[in-house]
């Protein structure tokens, strides 16, 4: 019962699209209309919401895969295989959310606040982060449709490695093909680029 009650919570929390509504309650825009890929994500709550707006969207986005997974795991053992459904519930209601199934975003936050739900173990959002870091600073990879897909995939097998729970790299693979997924969904074209961020950058950045 208690991983039916979490899954469920899970995907309810999941589905409340917050990036959208609060630009939408708030500022008056639909970023859905606005923005290029159409996502009510995140990085387009900043954009065209502002600051503040995006602020508040960022924190409840992660918030809302924070707390289901966080509270789970005071009843439920993260070891065991019921721990996966509630892993993935938030990220699957905010790629389908229950309103709208066909309206959902690329649930990258909600990834972000699900792992953060796991503390006290920190290594699979630190794997996530760390990945982000490395392709947007020392392997430079644009666009951010192909930095994301390639971090998830990245994010995956590190935490098959070196993850010591083996439930957690099962629920992180099928998150990541979740988000994966969604981003090929807003595939329009866009050609791969990669290149070596010089080391001579770096040093001009730390001075």
């Amino acid at each position: 019962m208690e991983i039916l009650l979490f899954t469920l919570l899970g995907y309810m929390s999941g589905s409340i699209l917050y990036a959208y509504w609060i630009p939408k309650l708030c500022c008056h825009v639909d970023i859905c209309k606005l923005s290029p890929d159409h996502n009510p994500g995140t990085a387009n709550a900043f954009t065209y919401g502002g600051f503040y707006a995006g602020t508040a969207a960022l924190l409840l986005e992660l918030g809302k895969g924070f707390l289901p997974v966080f509270m789970a795991g005071r009843f439920v053992p993260v070891n065991s295989l019921g721990f996966v459904p509630i892993l993935v519930a938030p990220v699957l209601g905010h790629a389908f959310p229950l309103m709208n199934r066909k309206k959902g975003g690329k649930a990258i936050a909600t990834s972000f606040g699900v792992l953060l739900g796991l503390y006290p173990l920190a290594a699979p959002v630190l794997f996530l982060a760390a990945s982000y870091l490395v392709f947007s600073l020392v392997v430079v990879i644009d666009p951010h449709l192909f930095r994301s897909i390639i971090t998830f995939g990245a994010t995956a097998l590190l935490n098959f490695l070196f993850t010591p729970i083996v439930t957690v790299s099962i629920a992180f693979l099928l998150i990541a093909g979740i988000v994966i997924y969604k981003h090929a969904q807003a595939f329009q074209g866009e050609k791969l680029t990669l290149r070596l961020q010089p080391i001579s950058r770096w040093h001009s950045t730390r001075k």
